[in-house]
């Protein structure tokens, strides 16, 4: 990540002077001038000025009266384990942190405003929630695709809603920071906060998304049995491909862990296919040395090898990849067959599995922590900010920081140099 931002940057917006004691009964140790958190990170040059990121925690005074406040939650775009654990944490932290009563769910994302859809509003309390963090995907149900800013403000002005919170990757950010700053632009007293959604871990200034360690949880499961599959045939291939749009933290993560991986692609390294570098030429000397190799790639790796002439985006303007996990498959047959080598090759694509399982242990704590820090955010009045995670350390910042670029996995990292070792891949270059 690249440091092109400044201290300034990293402040967050305030509806207003908070003057309402909070009914949180904690001991309140630190000081509004010290909640910051010190920030260079490895890499920044002596020239750039330290940055700091306000830490995530509650404060004595709070902006909103919790009996008169109205708050709803929204969850958009794709599924990702976690997502019932931040929307039950912000009920019960709503509820029985700031006893606020009117907690409001908004069915199937940002189309639960636009009153042609005809989505109701689901009603959240403790009750209804109990259960769901026991079950993969969002009880509020998501979606894809714009919606106009201006029609989802007049929706809240019309519910009264006081509090936002959206749920969402980098898209929903995007629309969360348009949404807030049309609230700004209207004068209109409704914090925004938003809670960073992305399976791929590749949303700027947030060191861990919610779900992540679930996703390569499962990863490994498939990574296991890609192994099996590849170690019970001669010249057996596993193939897996794991998400990993624009960063491969997945699939770098998961190999470095299950160490049964021989190859790993992903976006931020280019490979060649052909030549003596190549890695169709490196696959086939690894099978004459031990008879089986097991292959993990992102979808984003490789989209050279794809006319870029036909590019298509989906409902929510994100560019189609193409396949491939199938491309490979086809090269990988292909390039064997014509040297008269018969291989048995599985792949195996477990993306829909690995979004769609309830969080793990630390993923559900993890997600539970981001929605009560999202909640004190809320009722101290800031708007316009996501709940992160940095070091270690909770924190949060303007929604605009988070959305400035792309995080991807640096080829110079400890991960990086993790996978290379445990799989012993060269480059696959030909220069």
């Amino acid at each position: 990540m690249k440091a092109n931002f400044t201290a300034d940057d990293t402040k967050v917006k305030r509806l207003g002077n908070t003057t309402i004691k909070s009914p949180l009964d904690i001991s309140y140790g630190i000081s509004l001038n010290e909640q910051i958190l010190f920030h260079p990170y490895p890499g920044m040059s002596d020239d750039i000025p330290p940055v700091s990121f306000e830490l995530s925690q509650p404060e004595e005074y709070i902006y909103f009266d919790p009996t008169k406040v109205t708050a709803g939650i929204v969850t958009c775009g794709g599924l990702c384990p976690g997502l019932n654990n931040v929307i039950r944490a912000i009920v019960l932290g709503l509820y029985h942190g700031y006893k606020v009563r009117s907690i409001f769910g908004i069915k199937y994302g940002l189309q639960g405003f636009i009153p042609e859809y005809g989505h109701p509003l689901i009603e959240l309390t403790p009750e209804v929630v109990a259960d769901i963090h026991e079950q993969g995907g969002t009880m509020l149900g998501s979606s894809r695709g714009s919606q106009s800013i201006e029609a989802i403000v007049d929706a809240l002005e019309r519910q009264n809603m006081r509090i936002l919170f959206i749920i969402g990757g980098d898209g929903t950010l995007n629309a969360a920071a348009k949404i807030a700053n049309e609230v700004l632009k209207r004068d209109l007293k409704i914090s925004v906060v938003a809670v960073p959604k992305t399976i791929d871990n590749d949303i700027s200034c947030v060191s861990r998304s919610f779900g992540f360690e679930t996703a390569v949880d499962t990863s490994t499961q498939a990574i296991q049995c890609a192994h099996t599959e590849a170690q019970s045939y001669p010249k057996g291939i596993g193939l897996v491909k794991l998400m990993g749009r624009y960063s491969g933290f997945i699939a770098a993560t998961a190999a470095a862990a299950q160490r049964d991986v021989n190859f790993v692609l992903i976006p931020e390294v280019d490979f060649d296919m052909d030549g003596p570098n190549g890695f169709l030429e490196v696959l086939r000397a690894r099978l004459e040395r031990r008879s089986h190799a097991v292959i993990v790639v992102a979808e984003g790796a490789g989209q050279k090898y794809f006319n870029s002439d036909t590019v298509e985006t989906d409902e929510s303007g994100n560019v189609r990849l193409k396949d491939i996990g199938v491309y490979l498959q086809h090269r990988i047959k292909e390039y064997f067959s014509k040297k008269g080598i018969e291989i048995n090759l599985k792949y195996i694509d477990p993306s829909y599995i690995i979004r769609s399982v309830p969080a793990n242990t630390n993923d559900g704590l993890f997600s539970a922590t981001l929605g009560q820090n999202a909640v004190h955010a809320a009722m101290a009045g800031k708007t316009g900010l996501v709940v992160s995670i940095w070091h270690g350390v909770y924190c949060q910042l303007p929604i605009e920081l988070a959305i400035s670029e792309k995080k991807k996995l640096h080829p110079n990292s400890r991960l990086w140099m993790n996978v290379l070792e445990s799989t012993g891949q060269p480059r696959f270059e030909n220069k």
